[in-house]
């Protein structure tokens, strides 16, 4: 049976879910909601995040595999968001990388092989 693997791309503005299969890939985005102000600096987009963190969490239910990439804190946000709220989805995070936003091409061939040689197995080169 083929594992599902999913890779986020996200930071402060978006997340893009990329659900990866062998041959074929599929993208959809998720915008962060504005920030709400609060009176306190210390709240101020706290909720907004939740939000968002939880929308991104929903598309991950089904991974078998997960890949967190991002080029700001933002990554580590949502794992420790995914650890507090929905750990059995932070227990098929893989890992949490740091990365400038690729192609998403670019992005497909490194996941694709991230998960290939964790799991022992040459890659296989697809062309697109």
């Amino acid at each position: 049976m083929t594992k599902r693997h999913v890779a986020v791309w996200i930071d402060h503005l978006q997340a893009e879910i990329f659900h990866i299969e062998p041959e074929l890939f599929e993208v959809s985005s998720i915008g962060a909601p504005a920030h709400a102000l609060a009176r306190e600096a210390s709240k101020q987009g706290r909720r907004g995040n939740e939000d968002f963190f939880h929308l991104v969490a929903e598309t991950l239910r089904d991974a078998d595999e997960i890949l967190i990439v991002g080029p700001s804190s933002t990554k580590l946000d949502l794992f420790r968001r995914l650890h507090r709220r929905d750990p059995r989805i932070a227990a098929r995070v893989l890992g949490v990388e740091t990365c400038d936003h690729p192609g998403d091409r670019q992005l497909v061939a490194h996941v694709r092989h991230y998960f290939h040689t964790r799991a022992g197995i040459a890659p296989q080169v697809v062309s697109r």
